[in-house]
C-alpha cells in the first residue's frame, strides 16, 4: 500500500469536548444559536466534511449528551469530573477519550478535537488542516488568523489610562517591515493520537491553516456571542436578529 493511501486509510475520529459548565454563557454548548442547539454547528460540520469514521462527544453532562446524540454523535461515556472542570486543558481531555474509546475498541491514528461553539466553521477547512497534517507530517494541524495589526505595535494600559509600547524598539519600524502575527482561531486541532497521549502542545507542535477573520470569532462572552450571531446570519442569509445571550 502506498504511503498516500495509507494515510487516506487511518482511522479518524473527531471528539467534542463540551463540558456542562459554563459561567460567561450559561450552558452556551445547547443553548440555541440561529435556531439551533450550538453544540449541533460542530457535530454537523464534522458529519459534512466526510473525513470522520465516528464523531463522539467528551461531556460530563446528561442533557448535552441527549442534544448530541440527537444530532447525530456518540456519547460512548461521560466524563470525569476531575476533567470538566475549569482547569481542564484541552490535551488531556482529548486524551482520556483517546483512551475510553480504546478501551471500547475503537483505535483511532487521527484524532480532531472539535470545540464545540464553532456555528462558523466549515467542512472544508477540516479537509484542508488534515492535507496540511498529512503534507507536514507534522503532530497537529489547526485554523489561525492574522492579527488585525502589528503585534509588535501593541500597547500596555496602566494606571489612569496611561498608554505605552509592549515593544518599545519596534516604535519607528515600518508596518510593512514587521513580520506578520497569526491568533489561534478556536475552532479545532487535528493531531496524531501518540501527539495527544504524549502529552504535546499544539501551539508548539502544530502547523496552522490560514482562514479569514470573520470565521474566527471565539465565543467567550454575551458579545461575542451575538457577533457571531450576526456574522452567521449575514455569511448564511439567515433572517432575523441574534438573540439576546
Amino acid at each position: 500500500m502506498s504511503l498516500a493511501a495509507m494515510k487516506l486509510a487511518a482511522t479518524k475520529l473527531a471528539v467534542i469536548p463540551a463540558r456542562g459548565g459554563s459561567k460567561r454563557i450559561p450552558r452556551k454548548n445547547i443553548k440555541p444559536f440561529a435556531g439551533q442547539p450550538m453544540i449541533a454547528y460542530a457535530i454537523a460540520a464534522a458529519r459534512d466534511s466526510g473525513v470522520f469514521d465516528r464523531i463522539i462527544v467528551s461531556t460530563d453532562d446528561a442533557e448535552i449528551a441527549a442534544v448530541a446524540r440527537a444530532h447525530g454523535a456518540e456519547v460512548p461515556f461521560l466524563r470525569a469530573p476531575e476533567l470538566a472542570d475549569d482547569h481542564a486543558g484541552t490535551v488531556p481531555v482529548i486524551a482520556d477519550a483517546i483512551r475510553r474509546c480504546a478501551e471500547a475498541g475503537w483505535h483511532a491514528d487521527l484524532v480532531c478535537c472539535i470545540y464545540p461553539g464553532v456555528p462558523l466553521l466549515q467542512p472544508q477547512d477540516l479537509r484542508d488542516a488534515l492535507a496540511l497534517l498529512d503534507d507536514a507530517d507534522a503532530a497537529y494541524a489547526f485554523t489561525v488568523s492574522p492579527f488585525p495589526a502589528a503585534v509588535q505595535r501593541a500597547l500596555k494600559r496602566g494606571a489612569g489610562g496611561a498608554m505605552a509600547p509592549f515593544f518599545p524598539e519596534h516604535v519607528h519600524t515600518r508596518s510593512q517591515d514587521l513580520e506578520p502575527g497569526y491568533y489561534d482561531a478556536g475552532q479545532f486541532y487535528w493531531g496524531r493520537s501518540g501527539a495527544w497521549l504524549a502529552g504535546q502542545s499544539p501551539h508548539q507542535q502544530g502547523r496552522g491553516l490560514v482562514i479569514p477573520a470573520w470565521r474566527a470569532i471565539d465565543i467567550d462572552t454575551p458579545e461575542d456571542w451575538q457577533r457571531a450571531e450576526l456574522a452567521f446570519r449575514a455569511a448564511m442569509g439567515v433572517a432575523g436578529s441574534p438573540a439576546c445571550a
